[in-house]
């Protein structure tokens, strides 16, 4: 853990400081330690990047579902509302369009 901590020293988190800050405090966590806030702050990272790929695979799935031999051309990938919603379901987190979108 002493190792993970140096090293966090090193690391810039793409999730600004005031952001984790942020949300460290409104939680009642309080804590002076930068390297520690570092840590949260990747942990987030890799939370979202895990999500954004699981729901970048529910968007292929689709798609190669969809695939005809029409069309081989490339095709821009948009993340749907359906696809977030579906890879949120595997973390077990429901998200729903209200109903006034439907």
């Amino acid at each position: 853990m002493a190792e993970l901590l140096i090293t966090m020293d090193n690391y810039t988190p793409i999730i600004p400081d005031a952001v984790i800050d942020y949300y460290l405090n409104k939680t009642g966590f309080d804590c002076d330690d930068a390297r520690i806030k570092k840590l949260f702050a990747l942990a987030a990272q890799k939370f979202v990047a895990d999500i954004a790929t699981d729901a970048f695979q529910f968007n292929q799935v689709k798609q190669s579902s969809r695939a005809t031999s029409k069309s081989n051309k490339e095709k821009k990938v948009v993340l749907t509302m359906d696809d977030l919603s579906s890879a949120l379901t595997e973390y077990g987190l429901n998200v729903k369009k209200p109903e006034y979108y439907q």
